[in-house]
C-alpha cells in the first residue's frame, strides 16, 4: 500500500465509505465506527446477520484504551505478547463487549491512524465462505460492492485471528482458534 492509496482509503472511510484492505491474516472489509450506515452496508455486502458484531482493528494498544476498552490482567498480558498480531481480544467497552485486534501490518496500522485509530473490519468474503487472502479473491467475492479495494499482495497469515474473551473471573476463553493455537495461548498464561 502506497501513501496515495492510504490517503484515498482514509478519505473514503472517514466520509462513510467501505474499503477492502489487506491485513496480516486475511483481507478485510472496513468501515469507520462512526458511520453506522457503512457498517450496515458491510453486513449487506457479506450477507452477514445484523446481530453478529463486527470487530475493531486498532492502530495500537492505546487506540483500544482510547476507544473505551477495559483490560482484565490476563487480557493485558496476552495483548503484550501478541499485539500486533493475529489475536482478537473480546473486552468490556462502554457497557458492551467489543472484539479488538492490532494487526501486524504497518500500512494497515497507518491507515487506522489516519481514521482516528480504529475501524470496524471483518473478513472480505461472503458470510460462511473462505476468507480472501488476496485483493483478487476479495474482488471476486465482494469487491465490486466496495468503494475501494487496496491491493497489498498476498496476506502472509492466510488464517483468521484467534478470538479470546474473558469470563467473570478474568480467565481467557477461546471463542475461535485461528492463527494462534490453543496450546500456544495456554503456555502464555
Amino acid at each position: 500500500m502506497d501513501e496515495k492509496s492510504l490517503q484515498a482509503a482514509a478519505r473514503i472511510l472517514n466520509a462513510g465509505g467501505v474499503v477492502i484492505l489487506p491485513t496480516d491474516t486475511v483481507y478485510g472489509i472496513a468501515a469507520h465506527p462512526e458511520h453506522p450506515e457503512a457498517i450496515r452496508r458491510i453486513q449487506c455486502i457479506k450477507g452477514r446477520p445484523s446481530d453478529k458484531p463486527i470487530a475493531l482493528l486498532a492502530a495500537d494498544f492505546q487506540a483500544v484504551v482510547d476507544f473505551g476498552a477495559v483490560f482484565p490482567e490476563k487480557a493485558k498480558r496476552l495483548a503484550d505478547a501478541y499485539w500486533p498480531g493475529a489475536l482478537t481480544l473480546v473486552l468490556p467497552c462502554r457497557g458492551v463487549t467489543e472484539g479488538f485486534r492490532v494487526p501486524d501490518c504497518e500500512p494497515t496500522r497507518q491507515l487506522l491512524r489516519l481514521c482516528g485509530g480504529v475501524l470496524r473490519v471483518t473478513s472480505a468474503n461472503l458470510s460462511g465462505r473462505q476468507p480472501a487472502v488476496s485483493a483478487a479473491e476479495a474482488l471476486r467475492g465482494i469487491g465490486l460492492e466496495a468503494d475501494l479495494v487496496i491491493d497489498g499482495g498476498i496476506s502472509p497469515g492466510g488464517v483468521a485471528s484467534t478470538v479470546v474473551r474473558f469470563d467473570d473471573a478474568g480467565e481467557p476463553v477461546i471463542l475461535r482458534e485461528g492463527a494462534i493455537s490453543r496450546s500456544e495461548l495456554e503456555r502464555r498464561q
